[in-house]
């Protein structure tokens, strides 16, 4: 049974599959992704605690970074698992992904840990990547690869160590490791462009 609301139709079925559709959006995957982008400023607070020369509040800080990062891929196995991945799913992932990366280097330039030029070049390559995937996403799908995975790693492994109170004698190590991210971060971003556009023009 339904009735009219001026131009519109409201019924019992309609209201059953809103609440349904709202149900399916809001599960828990997606809340996990949620709550992911709502812990973020328990890392940036860790991290600036006591000027951030606090070794103590940094390892703190890496450790509730590693747990967001844990939970990135246990929302996306929960959601495939479940059969349950929603639109508003791949929407809100790639943006909690690139606002944990971003609120970790953002906050490590500004405490002088982190060069601002590394901290631009990745950030530019990441959301740039983003909005135009989510741009194009109607027209064009460039499914993910080995290189854009590994690049991944390196960058979330990077910034961890730049977060972690490593020992000046292990500087070499860290900076090395950002070096490689770098790299892949712009060779992975050129090579996903030059594999999509071909395809996006048609």
């Amino acid at each position: 049974m339904g009735y009219w609301r001026g131009n519109r139709f409201t019924g019992c079925r309609f209201d059953r599959e809103s609440a349904m559709t709202r149900r399916r959006e809001f599960n828990l995957a997606n809340t996990i992704t949620v709550l992911r982008i709502l812990a973020l400023p328990l890392g940036v607070y860790a991290l600036f605690k006591n000027g951030g020369d606090d070794s103590h509040w940094r390892m703190i800080a890496w450790s509730i970074y590693f747990i967001i990062g844990l939970s990135d891929m246990l929302d996306g196995k929960l959601a495939r698992s479940r059969n349950s991945v929603t639109e508003f799913g791949k929407l809100l992932d790639p943006i909690a992904d690139k606002a944990m990366l971003a609120s970790a280097m953002i906050s490590l330039s500004i405490l002088g840990y982190l060069p601002w030029w590394i901290t631009i070049v990745i950030l530019l390559r990441e959301v740039g990547i983003t909005i135009w995937r989510l741009r194009m996403l109607d027209r064009v799908v460039v499914a993910a690869n080995r290189g854009g995975k590994i690049k991944t790693f390196f960058q979330g492994f990077g910034v961890g160590f730049y977060v972690w109170p490593l020992p000046q004698s292990w500087f070499w190590f860290r900076d090395g490791f950002m070096g490689v991210a770098i790299i892949l971060t712009i060779v992975t971003g050129i090579v996903y462009i030059r594999s999509a556009y071909p395809n996006a023009k048609s």
